[in-house]
């Protein structure tokens, strides 16, 4: 496989840019649009290999949804019509088909198999399928159902209450998934309040739920209705190129319509943390979720600590803040954050292994990894590891290199983001 040579340039982001449709609204929309009544049109959704897995999934098991471009159109019949596959479910790399549909197919009458591509055989399921099994549902795979390939037989769930051990949205969402379609009351306690994307779109499609004191209950049976879903930008695309103009000497850049779920904002919490110019403006909502536009321009970042309850809210941009603490004044400390090690790959290893070879004092730790300013980068040949966040923090490091840099399997970064460095190169000015 030939390495993408990423030669220096001397050019500015300038400019404005519309980043692709969110990748956790655009999977949720092609869920709940395939169990609701009714037409469900999605627009601006991302056209990224991760959700068009959501999308062959549903398909296979007989929803009828056509997609042209960034718009996908539902038809959907209602839980009752979802049929039993007659093939394995491939779910390729995406972790968040895997999990939110281990809640769904857990309702089901019916038998599934399920499998994925070599990183996503080594993420872990049963952080799901112990209270998926706790409601009723009979799920297996190897080491007693925590790795994929996984079988799952499901029906007659029953509705419990459920404390997740983790920080993750994904496992809070397959819960509450599967207790739409079981009977009575399932609620989900959550220490740490993550991403609300699944909670939002259930009240979108005519559903609800309850909130209070980070308890989440959902009546099960619940009969939902198609609607118009407008995803908005994704905030964790746009964190590169906040990022990139951050760190790029004489940048001044707007990404348009990004996504502010309070949830997800965190990267920007932490810009203005590290002192990075930042504006926010053109604040609205649009379909129960709050959108804007966001302008950064070349700043002198310093150091800062990022720990705690922040760490769900930007689990998805740590790679490029710790990029942009290679550039800070100071010593950067990120901790609480060892759910990096259960992502596409070890994202903490990664990381730090990256960003030495390219010339970062970094170091590793159990749950994050501390990061020594003011480094110069230099080129080196480095690989993206099979994970599309990885990928794309070495495109933006080669933006502040003065030599090539080649990277290896940039492929992955259509996962989230195919027209990343059609984009890249848009704003290079």
């Amino acid at each position: 496989m030939c390495a993408k040579i990423l030669k220096p340039t001397d050019l500015a982001l300038q400019g404005e840019l519309y980043v692709p449709g969110d990748k956790s609204i655009s999977h949720r929309a092609i869920i709940f649009g395939s169990l609701a009544n009714g037409e469900t049109k999605v627009t601006h959704f991302l056209d990224g290999e991760d959700c068009l897995r959501t999308i062959s999934a549903f398909q296979a098991m007989g929803v009828s949804i056509k997609k042209e471009g960034q718009t996908v159109v539902i038809d959907g019949k209602g839980v009752s019509s979802l049929q039993e596959p007659t093939e394995p479910i491939n779910l390729g790399n995406s972790g968040t088909t895997a999990r939110l549909l281990l809640g769904v197919l857990a309702g089901l009458p019916y038998h599934f198999a399920l499998y994925g591509d070599e990183s996503l055989t080594k993420r872990p399921m049963d952080r799901v399928a112990v209270p998926l099994r706790e409601m009723g549902a009979v799920i297996d795979g190897r080491e007693d159902g925590k790795y994929l390939p996984l079988a799952v037989r499901g029906g007659n769930l029953n509705s419990i209450a459920f404390e997740s051990p983790v920080k993750s949205a994904q496992v809070k969402s397959g819960v509450l998934l599967a207790g739409l379609l079981a009977t009575g009351t399932t609620t989900v306690v959550e220490k740490t309040t993550t991403r609300d994307h699944t909670e939002n779109m259930l009240e979108a499609f005519g559903g609800s739920l309850a909130k209070k004191d980070g308890k989440i209950s959902i009546n099960g049976k619940q009969q939902l209705t198609g609607t118009h879903i407008h995803v908005p930008g994704d905030i964790s695309s746009a964190a590169f190129f906040l990022v990139a103009a951050a760190i790029k000497d004489g940048s001044r850049l707007t990404l348009k319509d990004v996504g502010l779920n309070p949830t997800r904002t965190g990267i920007i919490d932490v810009l203005n943390l590290m002192g990075v110019q930042l504006e926010v403006v053109e604040e609205r909502s649009i379909g129960g979720e709050p959108v804007g536009s966001i302008t950064v321009a070349y700043s002198t970042p310093h150091a800062t600590i990022i720990d705690g309850d922040i760490i769900p809210r930007i689990i998805d941009e740590i790679p490029i803040i710790a990029l942009l603490a290679t550039q800070a004044k100071g010593k950067t400390i990120i901790k609480d954050a060892e759910e990096l090690r259960f992502k596409e790959t070890d994202r903490i290893e990664s990381v730090v292994h990256t960003l030495k070879a390219l010339g970062a004092e970094i170091e590793a730790t159990q749950d994050g990894m501390i990061i020594h300013g003011n480094s110069k980068l230099h080129g080196a040949t480095v690989t993206s590891y099979g994970d599309h966040r990885i990928g794309m923090m070495i495109a933006i490091a080669s933006l502040i290199i003065d030599e090539d840099v080649e990277l290896e399997n940039e492929e992955c970064i259509a996962v989230s983001y195919p027209s990343f460095f059609e984009d890249l190169t848009k704003i290079l000015k």
